[in-house]
């Protein structure tokens, strides 16, 4: 019995000490080879993105060798050797220029007012949209509302401009509710630019960036909103409570997303709505781009202004993600 009992604790002792002092695996081995593993289970998934692949190194990769123009005096008919360096003189130039410096703040003051009108819009009509209780004109109202994304910047344009034309309906509708005296120029005053700009985004885009709104509506727990009518909450409260936290990983991960894109104001509706009595809010970098740097051949001047844009598109790109993720938000990566 003695002799049981000293074997059962020996081999207690012996278990004790194998637990305290497991063996050693290689994490990285044993990672490389989980995801060998992986690959080999999803042979056909990797064949099939070989395409897409081969597509992203030839149209994003490989033009990053142009970049190098930026550093040139870049003259096309002279081959890579023969290009003069100049170094950092045409970023100079860029941060040294008025013009740009005046193009760079229309630039960002349109992204700005354009995420946010954008943002705040497009919730408040995925949260209207779900609201409503007939289902036949929920979807009517959803189609109308996305309908103008499908349409041309040229329409769009020409819709927005005829609009607020001397004959259009905005200034008929001023005059006769006496709100002014006579029919306003409204794209030929340039303070006025940029908020007729946000509008027109908002106008078009609104009802297609709802969707991904609505989308995440629909992944909301029924039962909570059950719950909450059993407990006696309101409307306003069920959203406030409810619905607004549901769709809060989806809008940190759409914001990090915009603001990646915090120098990507558009071109079409600035090109097409702009014209020399506002040119001073209405020209951005890509129009500066396309003005003063391909028209008149300086395609360093506009390589430059290009790897601006990516450069601060990446940093506030990161910046944002790491500030959602040390607040223990949701994030890209």
């Amino acid at each position: 019995m003695k002799g049981d009992i000293g074997l059962k604790a020996q081999s207690e002792v012996e278990l004790t000490s194998t637990n305290e002092n497991p063996p050693t695996i290689n994490a990285e081995s044993k990672g490389f080879k989980a995801l060998l593993r992986k690959m080999s289970n999803q042979k056909a998934l990797l064949v099939m993105t070989i395409p897409f692949v081969i597509w992203l190194i030839i149209f994003k990769y490989l033009p990053i060798w142009g970049w190098t123009m930026a550093f040139q005096n870049f003259k096309p008919a002279q081959t890579f050797a023969e290009q003069e360096w100049v170094g950092l003189d045409h970023f100079k130039f860029l941060f040294l220029d008025n013009h740009f410096l005046r193009v760079l703040r229309n630039t960002i003051a349109m992204s700005v007012i354009n995420l946010v009108l954008g943002f705040i819009t497009a919730i408040g009509l995925a949260i209207l949209i779900n609201e409503l209780r007939n289902v036949g004109f929920k979807r009517m109202v959803q189609t109308i509302s996305y309908l103008p994304h499908f349409l041309s910047w040229v329409v769009a344009a020409s819709i927005v401009s005829f609009t607020l034309s001397f004959e259009g309906i905005i200034n008929d509708l001023l005059i006769r509710f006496n709100f002014v005296e006579d029919p306003v120029l409204w794209l030929g005053v340039g303070k006025y630019f940029w908020g007729i700009l946000g509008a027109a985004e908002t106008w078009k885009n609104v009802g297609w960036n709802a969707i991904i709104y609505l989308a995440a509506i629909a992944m909301i727990d029924q039962e909570q909103y059950e719950a909450a009518i059993i407990d006696g909450a309101s409307r306003l409260q069920r959203i406030r409570y409810i619905t607004l936290p549901g769709m809060s990983t989806v809008i940190v991960i759409l914001l990090i997303m915009n603001l990646g894109y915090i120098l990507e104001s558009g071109f079409e509706p600035q090109y097409l709505l702009g014209n020399p009595l506002n040119v001073d809010y209405s020209e951005n970098i890509d129009i500066f781009v396309l003005k003063y740097g391909i028209s008149m051949g300086n395609f360093s001047l506009a390589t430059a202004a290009g790897i601006f844009k990516t450069v601060v598109s990446f940093i506030f790109l990161f910046a944002a993600n790491s500030i959602s993720k040390r607040l223990g938000g949701a994030r890209l990566f």
